[in-house]
C-alpha cells in the first residue's frame, strides 16, 4: 500500500517534466509550463476533498513528541534502518532534479540538440519508478524488505555511475541505462518508511517517521546544490563525476540494511520475511 502511494508520488513529480517535453514543441514559455503544474497540484487536492475518506482502521494520530521519536531510535533496527533512508534520499531527489539537464547536456555533446526529446525522455526516467514502487512493495511483503532494499540499491548505485559514463554517448544509451535508474532509484523508497512502523515501539511510529523524512529531506536538499554546483562547471567530466558521486548513499544504505538482516530486529520485518 505504502509501495501504491510512494508510486503516486512518482509518477506526479515526473508530471512537470512531460509539460516541458510538450510545451517545448509547442515553444510555450516556461511560466505555462509553471502554471499548469500548478492547475495540476489544485485539482490533485480538490479530488482528495471531494473523493477522499478515511480506511477503516484510522485512528487519531498523537502529535509529535521528542520522547517518542527518542524512544523509537533508542532501537537498533530504527537506527539502522534511518540509516539506509538517508543513504537513499542522498541519491533520490537530487537524481530527480537533476536528470533533464544531464540529459540536454548528454544529447547535445552526442549532437542531438533537441530539448523535447530531453524533457520526454526525464518524464520517463522518473515516471516509470511509480512502476519500480509497486513491484518492490509487492516483492517486499514476500521476499523480504532488507532483500528488495539491497537489491534496489545495488541496482540504482549500478545504474547511476554507469549512466553518469554515458554522458555523450548514443541517446539510446544514455536513455536505456538512464530508465534503469529510474525504475530502481525510487523503487525502496516505501519499503524504509514501512520498515520503520514495524520496528518502533507501539505509538512512537508517526514521530520517528517526522524526524526520519525531515533528516532524509534535508540531506537531499545537500545533494541537489552539490550536484549542481560540480556539473556547472562544465564539461563532459563534471556531469560524469557529479553523477557518480550519488552512488555513495547506496553504498552506505546497503551496508546499513545488510546490518539489519542481520539483527534480531530484522524477524519483525515483513511478518518475518526479512
Amino acid at each position: 500500500a505504502v509501495g501504491t502511494l510512494i508510486g503516486a508520488l512518482t509518477v506526479g513529480s515526473a508530471m512537470p517534466y512531460l509539460f516541458r517535453a510538450l510545451g517545448t514543441l509547442a515553444a510555450v514559455d516556461w511560466r505555462v509550463v509553471v502554471a499548469v503544474a500548478s492547475v495540476s497540484a489544485l485539482a490533485g487536492g480538490a479530488l482528495v476533498l471531494v473523493a477522499g475518506r478515511s480506511g477503516p482502521y484510522d485512528v487519531r494520530a498523537p502529535g509529535f513528541s521528542l520522547e517518542s521519536a527518542r524512544q523509537a531510535f533508542s532501537q537498533r533496527g530504527v537506527r539502522l534502518a534511518n540509516v539506509g533512508y538517508l543513504g537513499h534520499m542522498w541519491e533520490l531527489y537530487a537524481m530527480w532534479t537533476w536528470i533533464p539537464i544531464f540529459l540536454l547536456a548528454s544529447f547535445a555533446a552526442a549532437g542531438v540538440d533537441d530539448p523535447a526529446l530531453a524533457a520526454l525522455v526525464a518524464f520517463g526516467v522518473v515516471a516509470i519508478g511509480g512502476i519500480g514502487c509497486v513491484v518492490a512493495g509487492l516483492l517486499a511483503d514476500r521476499l523480504g524488505r532488507t532483500t528488495v532494499t539491497i537489491g534496489a540499491m545495488a541496482v540504482s548505485g549500478s545504474a547511476a555511475v554507469i549512466t553518469a559514463l554515458t554522458f555523450g554517448a548514443d541517446p539510446w544509451l544514455t536513455t536505456v541505462a538512464a530508465l534503469i535508474w529510474g525504475v530502481t532509484v525510487v523503487a525502496d523508497s516505501a519499503q524504509f518508511s514501512t520498515a520503520v512502523t514495524e520496528l518502533t515501539p507501539a505509538g512512537t511510529a508517526g514521530s520517528a517517521l517526522t524526524l526520519q523524512t525531515a533528516a532524509g529531506f534535508t540531506l537531499t536538499s545537500v545533494t541537489i546544490l552539490l550536484v549542481g554546483w560540480v556539473g556547472s562547471e562544465g564539461g563532459d567530466d563534471a556531469w560524469r563525476l557529479a553523477f557518480m558521486a550519488l552512488a555513495l548513499g547506496p553504498l552506505v544504505g546497503i551496508v546499513a540494511m545488510a546490518r539489519l538482516r542481520r539483527s534480531p530486529d530484522a524477524q519483525r520485518l515483513a511478518g518475518g520475511n526479512r
